[in-house]
């Protein structure tokens, strides 16, 4: 059987008097802070407990984070929306092939038209290119453009039926009329020559005035 040892409380009836109390008040001082933990909750300081000078200075910080946060999150997802548009009158069937809903023979197709057209005055003339759907053109309709310069014209003052006739806004009764026109006036000075002697209806005007040259 184990023995009580009073040896512990020898040693403390050893201690001078000063030094006792001295180990008292260290042990009621640790007793004290370790309580003071579960009595007294600790309080967080809201912001509006700092200093004017303080409260400023942190404003400011969080506003400038705030932001660059938000402007460079807002400039990577531009960045990843925006994709260089295809010009339909430079490209290739290959690039049109990569568009969304346009494989192979629609590629063909709107190549195949744009050069019979000279070059599309306006990405909404795909919607002219047989088999192309409008929910296909839809789909790609934000992803290109028709750069207007690469058009060629047609001068109608010198172009022969051949030239005319690739042109598939125009019927053949409407080239033989303009060259039979040409034939006994000489020249036609512009648009409204053409829809004033009904030599084309008045609503192909808008179509055609892309297409044609009236200088010599």
């Amino acid at each position: 059987m184990k023995h009580f040892s009073l040896e512990p409380l020898k040693e403390w009836f050893d201690f001078t008097r000063r030094e006792r109390r001295s180990s008292f008040i260290m042990l009621i001082l640790i007793v004290s802070i370790a309580g003071s933990r579960f009595i007294i909750p600790v309080r967080k300081m809201t912001i509006e407990e700092f200093p004017v000078e303080v409260r400023d200075s942190v404003n400011e910080y969080v506003s400038r984070v705030s932001f660059y946060s938000t402007g460079s999150s807002y400039r990577e997802r531009s960045v990843n929306r925006q994709k260089p548009l295809l010009d339909i009158n430079n490209c290739d069937s290959a690039a049109l092939e990569a568009l969304p809903g346009l494989g192979p023979v629609l590629s063909a197709r709107i190549v195949k038209y744009r050069n019979l057209l000279g070059g599309f005055a306006s990405a909404d003339q795909l919607k002219e290119v047989y088999g192309l759907s409008e929910e296909t053109f839809n789909l790609v309709r934000g992803r290109i453009f028709a750069d207007t310069s690469a058009i060629r014209k047609i001068k109608i003052n010198v172009a022969d039926y051949k030239q005319l006739i690739r042109l598939p806004y125009f019927e053949k009764y409407e080239v033989t009329a303009i060259l039979k026109y040409l034939e006994l006036n000489g020249r036609i000075s512009g648009m409204s020559d053409l829809v004033d002697n009904k030599l084309i209806a008045p609503e192909k005007e808008s179509k055609l005035r892309p297409y044609l040259e009236f200088g010599e």
